[in-house]
């Protein structure tokens, strides 16, 4: 018995030595929201209105159900952000949506959330500001249709595809539909201006070149506090509240070199 104890404990001292050389950081501890910071439309930066970002029974769920709520979601589009930036990396969170979204939410919000990357600072948002400048892996749960996940989505941003600008909002994914309350793990790849989304593991989206928008609002103090320089390298990553009740139990990060 003693010899199988100490087996097993090898086993378990090697697995978490093989996924601690693997290097990935570890940024929702699965306990509270510590080093993360929400910013709610509407509301100052830090505060949490209505307890819509909280943390039970091990998971970082996205909540509106809060008498504050009142039933009604207006506009109230929210993101909670880690307290750092990064340069260089590979962020993963494992993903579900959970129940039915607000009555008044719109509709492109219905099972819909977000992994926010190179964006900037809550503390630099504007009261009213619905949504950081960034580069959204837009996380979607399917309901009966086809509907990708992993997409992109670029407020106050632009991107490069194949050498060429791209300014639409959105662009799909090549990812199958996920269907009800299922796990499903998102991955964004971010080096030196390349970028690729992957969707359990399977490469879905790539493209180059994140910038700001020189005709959107909320990008122009931010070009002006660049110097001009429209080319992002580094930035924040968040999560969203857009109506749609969301959960997360891993989200983590590895840094990678130039």
């Amino acid at each position: 018995m003693k010899r199988l104890i100490g087996y097993v404990l090898f086993v378990m001292a090697a697995a978490v030595s093989v996924h601690a050389e693997e290097g990935w950081i570890q940024l929702f501890n699965g306990k509270d929201l510590t080093d993360w910071t929400p910013k709610i439309r509407g509301f100052a930066c830090g505060q949490n209105f209505a307890n819509t970002f909280r943390v039970e029974d091990g998971l970082l769920k996205v909540r509106y159900d809060d008498p504050a709520y009142e039933g009604k979601f207006k506009e109230r589009y929210g993101h909670l952000f880690y307290n750092r930036s990064f340069t260089n990396y590979v962020l993963r969170a494992e993903y579900r949506f959970v129940g039915e979204q607000l009555p008044d939410g719109p509709g492109w919000a219905r099972r819909n959330n977000g992994l926010m990357v190179e964006g900037q600072t809550p503390q630099s948002m504007s009261l009213d500001q619905s949504f950081p400048v960034s580069i959204e892996v837009q996380l979607l749960g399917g309901f009966g249709a086809p509907r990708s996940t992993g997409n992109l989505c670029t407020p106050g941003t632009n991107v490069e595809i194949k050498g060429k600008l791209f300014t639409p909002h959105c662009l799909s994914s090549s990812s199958k539909t996920y269907e009800g309350d299922q796990w499903v793990t998102a991955e964004v790849e971010v080096r030196n201006g390349h970028v690729i989304h992957r969707v359990n593991g399977e490469k879905v989206m790539e493209y180059d070149k994140p910038q700001y928008d020189p005709n959107d609002g909320d990008a122009k103090p931010l070009i002006k506090a660049s110097g001009g320089n429209l080319f992002l390298h580094g930035g924040t990553v968040s999560i969203q509240s857009e109506s749609a009740p969301t959960d997360f139990r891993k989200i983590e990060i590895k840094m990678l070199g130039e």
